[in-house]
């Protein structure tokens, strides 16, 4: 299935892009309902994040973090100053595996603890590390991972054993750290919503029950943000303030930069004092062209109000998909919060079969309309529409008109 998603995309030659819209080099274009993998967050060439980058770039392109600039220093305390708590601290990486290494080794160095837990069906990385946090078999080579790494049920409102209710499966992870671990840990993991995985987002009251039963094992709790963040789930700046919770770690990356390599950790200064122990080190982590990319991805999020758009184009999206889902049986489940949805087709609803080839077919039908949507979940059969944040009424109406008419010939 994997291999068939690659040919898929590979049939595609993009050559510009214009926020919301993609174009081959035919010049067709395409609606993107997904971002780059939901990483181009205020749009495609935005303009005053390109103008941010050329400027930097005429200036002063790359020193390493053994100089002072500016730039950095800026994002920097912007970027802390939209966090909750004493989330004070930024480091700077270039992705979100490496943001989610760093977070790994932090934990482990504060607590003096070594176990690490994740969810079933979460994705954080592709790193020899991340991988081990990674649950999704589709993603794991056949390689030494994960060691000390231990996955805890996860709390999917459509698919697990406890539907909606968070404090059930929060049981599951407490009876996890009595037996399969020395009963303190580093850390616990954590998605809001699983992006990867096929937009499942976290049955509601888990993450508080979770963080209460981390804690008293003496673990850390470290909120994977890589692609719910930055308003992008309309309701709350962070995917992790849905559920009333304060991580001591949260990681950034994809819609941080709008499609520069750029990521984050930022964690209090307690925790952050540990890598005062030894030199710690990354050539490319924050440097000034990144800064000020990311500087302006900040300043447009605030000054175009796109949380707020993606809660009313995202709200509306949702309440059309739920019509559409009426009427196609196909369709199994509509989830996800602004402008991180996900729609799983299955064969019946009873029994919830993945329909993956017909997800595969549907994607494909899609594609010749001149629409790209994500594909996702365990057994590929999750349309994963997580467009740029200036995606706008027309397009989502455009988006399920579409989905309307290629499910109708199925």
């Amino acid at each position: 299935m994997v291999s068939d998603v690659i040919d898929v995309v590979f049939q595609l030659n993009i050559v510009e892009g214009k926020m919301q819209y993609l174009f081959d080099e035919s010049g067709r274009r395409y609606l993107d309902a997904f971002a780059g993998i939901v990483t181009v967050s205020v749009g495609h060439g935005h303009p005053a994040v390109v103008d941010a980058v050329v400027k930097q770039t005429k200036l002063l392109q790359h020193t390493t973090t053994i100089y002072l600039h500016h730039a950095i220093a800026n994002y920097a305390e912007a970027l802390a100053q939209r966090m909750p708590g004493n989330l004070k601290v930024v480091y700077f990486v270039n992705s979100g595996s490496e943001a989610n290494d760093m977070a790994m080794m932090m934990a482990r160095l504060y607590t003096g603890s070594f176990d690490i837990v994740a969810l079933r069906n979460a994705y954080h990385g592709m790193s020899p590390s991340t991988m081990g946090l990674t649950a999704h078999s589709t993603w794991k080579y056949n390689v030494a991972q994960g060691f000390g790494v231990h996955h805890a049920m996860n709390p999917d409102p459509y698919r697990g054993p406890f539907g909606a209710d968070g404090k059930l499966y929060a049981n599951d992870l407490a009876n996890l750290l009595e037996s399969a671990t020395p009963g303190r840990i580093a850390g616990f993991f954590h998605e809001t919503i699983q992006g990867v995985g096929g937009a499942v987002e976290l049955a509601p009251g888990y993450l508080p029950a979770a963080y209460d039963i981390v804690r008293k094992a003496g673990g850390l709790c470290i909120a994977d943000e890589v692609q719910t963040g930055f308003g992008r789930t309309g309701s709350n700046y962070w995917g992790f303030q849905n559920q009333g919770v304060t991580p001591d770690i949260v990681t950034l990356a994809k819609g941080i930069g709008n499609g520069l390599p750029l990521a984050a950790v930022v964690t209090t200064p307690e925790i952050a004092q540990v890598l005062s122990q030894r030199l710690h080190f990354n050539t490319y982590g924050g440097n000034p062209v990144c800064s000020a990319a990311g500087h302006a991805v900040l300043e447009v999020l605030d000054k175009e109000k796109r949380q707020e758009h993606c809660a009313t184009v995202g709200d509306h999206l949702l309440h059309r998909l739920r019509a559409l889902q009426e009427k196609h049986d196909i369709i199994g489940n509509v989830r996800g919060r602004g402008l991180m949805l996900g729609v799983e087709l299955v064969k019946d609803r009873q029994t919830k079969t993945p329909a993956k080839e017909e997800t595969l077919h549907l994607f494909e039908q899609l594609k010749d309309l001149g629409i790209l949507v994500g594909k996702g979940g365990l057994h590929g059969n999750v349309f994963r529409i997580k467009p740029p944040m200036c995606f706008s009424m027309e397009d989502a109406d455009f988006l399920v008109d579409g989905m309307d008419h290629v499910m109708s010939k199925l």
